[in-house]
């Protein structure tokens, strides 16, 4: 079933090639959404797919950058079906 999972994620998140990495990974498992910095040094991503491949995704993203993530707080939705693609937004 498709979900839709919000996430904020703080720490050194940001000037790090976070958003860029994360489209990378979110292409590799066909993940719909977007990706932003937020004002207050966090990333804000919004991410539709299947359930299970939201759960790679995620865990993709927290091997990736670990040391970097210092709190990640999702929220799980049923998907919208509004994203084709996903992009970095600003």
């Amino acid at each position: 079933m498709k979900k839709q999972l919000h996430v904020y994620y703080s720490g050194k998140v940001q000037g790090i090639g976070f958003r860029y990495t994360i489209q990378d990974i979110a292409s590799s498992f066909k993940v719909c959404g977007w990706v932003k910095n937020l004002s207050d040094s966090r990333v804000e991503v919004l991410a539709e797919a299947e359930e299970d491949t939201l759960g790679s995704f995620l865990e993709q993203i927290n091997q990736r950058f670990s040391r970097y993530i210092k709190e990640a707080n999702a929220e799980w939705q049923p998907a919208s079906g509004e994203f084709r693609d996903f992009l970095i937004t600003f």
